[in-house]
């Protein structure tokens, strides 16, 4: 790249000129174009949920592949998963199994085998979460998918793709301090730091009232049927962070404020730089099941 011809540059004028091109870190393009906005896609389906709300794994195949086409910008689904994933990547699959709500096994399922499909090789791929500094896949990973469901928090306020990381630390409760608002600086540990490929924030039965560390309840359970998935976490937690807010208007009648607050969304744009939080800066693309989206 000539010296006439700068990094911030190439980003602007490249095609499409949005932050989040395929395969390129969030904090990468970040950085390099903090003018543009990121792509964030929104997809639900009426469909998604079995009778006992368990995930019709067929119909999430499909909002899935959806959306890794249409956030790629590629001809078809399977091309753009090969444009996220190289088969000489060394894969982790970071999930989250602190339900309820967790990230759904039919969904874990679906992505490892998408990269599979991609090229990588079977002892290259895992899925984990509360083991990942001892599993060698994610040691010597090269790529990481980061999947959880969106809920509201004791801690964080809200369960971001953010607080999904904790488990890489090795230390994880020195990130609790004032809501846990330094949670991007996850993004900076050597085991994650630019390897980052892809962000779900699943919204299927999201939980978006409740207090306490263990405030589960039904009641503040509804059945939004919808996937968030980015290239960058923050601006996919904050476009959730988003409907859950919507929600709880809707469900109280006023803007009840979160039992905790959830400005580490926030922080992690103004003080990290690690993504956007800012919706103006947010292309938000809405796909498939269009009653009661929200936002």
């Amino acid at each position: 790249m000539s010296d006439s011809l700068t990094r911030r540059d190439f980003f602007r004028n490249s095609a499409g000129a949005a932050i989040l091109s395929a395969g390129v870190s969030a904090l990468a393009e970040a950085q390099a174009a903090p003018e543009a906005k990121v792509k964030v896609v929104l997809i639900r389906d009426a469909d998604v949920l079995n009778a006992d709300e368990s995930p019709n794994i067929e119909v999430l195949r499909k909002m899935m592949d959806e959306a890794v086409k249409t956030l790629t910008g590629q001809p078809d689904a399977m091309a753009g998963w090969k444009s996220l994933i190289k088969p000489e990547d060394v894969v982790g699959i970071k999930s989250n199994v602190a339900g309820p709500p967790r990230t759904p096994p039919e969904l874990e399922e679906i992505v490892k085998q998408r990269v599979l499909e991609a090229g990588v090789a079977p002892d290259n791929v895992a899925v984990d979460d509360r083991g990942v500094l001892r599993n060698p896949v994610f040691q010597k990973s090269t790529a990481l998918i980061n999947m959880r469901p969106m809920h509201t928090h004791h801690w964080s306020g809200v369960g971001s793709l953010m607080k999904n990381y904790l488990m890489f630390s090795d230390n994880p409760p020195s990130w609790h301090p004032d809501s846990c608002a330094n949670l991007a600086g996850l993004f900076d540990l050597p085991i994650v730091k630019g390897k980052t490929r892809l962000n779900v924030q699943i919204l299927l039965t999201p939980l978006f009232h409740g207090k306490g560390p263990h405030h589960y309840s039904k009641e503040y359970v509804w059945p939004y049927k919808g996937l968030v998935v980015s290239v960058d976490p923050v601006a996919a937690d904050a476009t959730a962070l988003r409907i859950l807010e919507a929600k709880r208007l809707a469900h109280f009648g006023k803007n009840e404020p979160f039992a905790v607050s959830p400005h580490h969304v926030q922080i992690a744009q103004d003080k990290f730089k690690l993504g956007v939080a800012d919706p103006a800066r947010i292309e938000l693309i809405k796909l498939g099941w269009a009653d009661g989206v929200l936002i």
